[in-house]
C-alpha cells in the first residue's frame, strides 16, 4: 500500500489514502463495531471464516486485528514518507538495466525504506499498545484471553480497591512503552551506520 501510495499515479489515489488513514480520525469505537460487522456472523468475512470453523469474534486474534487496523496508518504513512525519499534515478536506472520491478524493490526500495518501515512498526505497535475502544467492541475484556493493558487498567480503575493494580498496570505500559522506542532508535542507529 505504502509503495502505491508513494510511486503511482492512479486516479483513485487520493481516496485509497483516504481510506488507509481513516481509522486515525475516526473513534476506535466506530472502528471496532466496523470490523464486528465485517467478522460477526453476518458480516462477509465471518460467514466465510465460520464456514471453515475459524473464529475472530472475542479471540485474540480479534484483539490482534483491531489493534493492527488502528494501528496500520502509521506504518503505512511512515514507509509510504521513506519511499518517497527515494532517489527515483536509481530505481529508473535498476529498471533500465534489466532489473524486474520485483528485484527492484527487493534490492533498492526495500533496503533504502529499511529505518521507514522499522519507524512505522515502532510507531503501529506503540499505537497497539494503548488500543481500547476497536478492542474492547471486537474482542472483549476477557481476562487471560482479550485483555489488554489499557483495558484491564479500565477495568481496575472501574473496581473498588483496584487503584493499586491500574497504577502498576501503567506503570508496566510505561516500562513497556519506552524500551520500545529505545529498542527502535537503536535499531535505526544501526541501520545508519550501514
Amino acid at each position: 500500500v505504502a509503495y502505491v501510495l508513494a510511486f503511482s499515479r492512479l486516479p483513485g489515489k487520493a481516496l485509497l489514502e483516504g481510506l488507509v488513514n481513516l481509522p486515525l480520525v475516526l473513534p476506535p469505537v466506530v472502528v471496532g463495531y466496523l470490523l464486528l460487522l465485517l467478522f460477526g456472523r453476518a458480516g462477509y468475512l465471518g460467514r466465510v471464516l465460520a464456514f471453515v470453523d475459524i473464529r475472530i469474534i472475542f479471540t485474540l486474534a480479534g484483539a490482534v486485528i483491531a489493534s493492527a487496523v488502528v494501528g496500520f496508518p502509521l506504518l503505512v504513512r511512515a514507509i509510504r514518507i521513506g519511499m518517497e525519499g527515494i532517489d527515483t534515478n536509481s530505481l529508473q536506472a535498476a529498471r533500465t538495466l534489466g532489473a524486474s520491478w520485483w528485484d527492484t524493490l527487493l534490492t533498492i526500495t526495500l533496503p533504502l525504506s529499511g529505518r521507514a518501515v522499522l519507524a512505522g512498526m515502532t510507531m503501529m505497535f506503540a499505537r497497539s499498545l494503548g488500543e481500547f475502544g476497536a478492542t474492547i467492541i471486537l474482542a472483549g475484556n476477557i481476562p487471560g484471553v482479550t485483555q489488554t493493558i489499557p483495558l484491564a487498567i479500565y477495568e481496575y480503575t472501574s473496581t473498588p480497591g483496584g487503584d493499586r493494580m491500574a497504577l502498576n498496570l501503567c506503570l508496566v505500559s510505561i516500562v513497556l512503552s519506552f524500551t520500545v522506542l529505545l529498542l527502535s532508535e537503536a535499531a535505526t542507529r544501526t541501520l545508519r551506520s550501514k
